[in-house]
């Protein structure tokens, strides 16, 4: 490791200094935000200063404000000399931004206690910074950004929320970093391209259109769960697969769930290029629901559903065997993922976003009769 080489420690030292600040690091130089003054800008200030400029005409040369002058000057000059003093003045400043204060968590427990419980329900930081929009909408003091609670979870000097509450994350990490999945590829006969389906299902605007796939388990195991997501409100459905996920079986559930659907709200059903659904054309005739199928190595064509199986990972691990999960246990994991708020509904959750719907469809018969 080019670090641990570089100043002469072991791998080992490194990695737990990482680790103990969650991957987050406090950037050495104040500089890392144009909103504050530089070395070189302070001794600029200080040059300027000393030939008698005014505060404006300083400003002006270095293109900031009066103010942020005036306030560098009068909180950095030395009491004994009267003098600006860019190297002081810039240590001062680093100082005053390492200096101990009570974090957003710490200073309002309400608001703490209220995250804490969103994590336990296994909701995002940026999840629970929506959530806290909506139900709290009238209370500024409800308020956080996503990286106060990374922080929170992560920078454990300086962090308020427990240790436990790491494994309530997606992920599972104890460090921050960037992830993904790749994406397999695999064709079947007979499929009808995601070029055919109609134009209305692509603005969301028009409730009924759905996205599937499978979950695999183990190798081993041989198991999958089938995973069925509405694209206009997100809603989730599990398929519960205990013989297997051939074409037939995966049929045989696919049909039962979207039969149990109101015509309004089951349209198409767009499907990766699994063979599972080899037996699509039996899906349409039972159902009247046409399915599409996404091209290869496109997983944001099914982008609601791709996001969904990522969330569902965190209750169907890779490698494990999913046989062992019964109707009602997948039914659980629906509803909390189906109880969870979303951005792109204003962070109301699958179910509201539903229940909205069903009203609006009730009042529209109502107006007919």
């Amino acid at each position: 490791m080019e670090v641990s080489r570089r100043i002469g420690v072991s791998k080992s030292l490194i990695y737990r200094w990482h680790h103990s600040v969650g991957g987050m690091y406090r950037p050495v130089d104040t500089s890392y935000s144009p909103r504050y003054l530089d070395r070189e800008e302070r001794y600029e200030l200080a040059r300027l200063d000393g030939l008698g400029w005014s505060m404006r005409q300083i400003a002006k040369a270095m293109n900031r404000s009066p103010s942020t002058v005036s306030r560098e000057l009068a909180r950095n000059t030395d009491a004994r000399s009267g003098r600006y003093q860019p190297e002081r003045a810039h240590r001062l400043a680093w100082q005053r931004q390492r200096r101990p204060k009570a974090s957003k968590f710490c200073a309002n427990p309400r608001l703490r206690q209220q995250v804490q419980a969103w994590l336990d329900l296994d909701f995002s930081p940026e999840q629970i910074v929506g959530r806290l929009r909506v139900v709290h909408h009238d209370d500024e003091s409800m308020r956080v950004s996503h990286e106060t609670i990374y922080r929170g979870i992560y920078v454990y000097p300086r962090g308020e929320l427990t240790k436990e509450l790491k494994a309530h994350l997606r992920s599972g990490r104890t460090t921050r970093r960037r992830g993904g999945r790749p994406e397999r590829r695999v064709t079947i006969p007979g499929l009808v391209s995601i070029h055919q389906r109609p134009e209305e299902v692509h603005d969301r605007l028009v409730p009924g259109h759905h996205e599937g796939d499978l979950i695999k388990g183990s190798t081993a195991s041989n198991s999958a769960v089938g995973t069925i997501v509405e694209r206009t409100t997100g809603y989730l459905t599990l398929l519960h697969l205990p013989d297997g996920y051939h074409a037939e079986q995966a049929a045989e559930a696919v049909t039962e769930q979207m039969t149990a659907l109101p015509a309004w709200f089951a349209k198409t059903l767009t499907w990766d290029r699994g063979t599972e659904m080899a037996r699509h054309a039996a899906i349409t005739a039972a159902t009247g629901i046409n399915v599409y199928f996404a091209d290869p190595y496109y997983p944001r064509q099914r982008g609601t559903n791709e996001n969904t199986n990522g969330l569902l990972r965190q209750y169907l691990p890779k490698g494990t065997d999913l046989a062992t999960h019964t109707r009602v246990d997948l039914q659980h994991i629906a509803d909390r993922l189906n109880d969870r708020p979303r951005k792109h509904l204003d962070f109301k959750t699958p179910r509201e976003a539903l229940a909205t719907l069903l009203t609006e469809q009730l009042k529209s018969v109502a107006t007919t009769l």
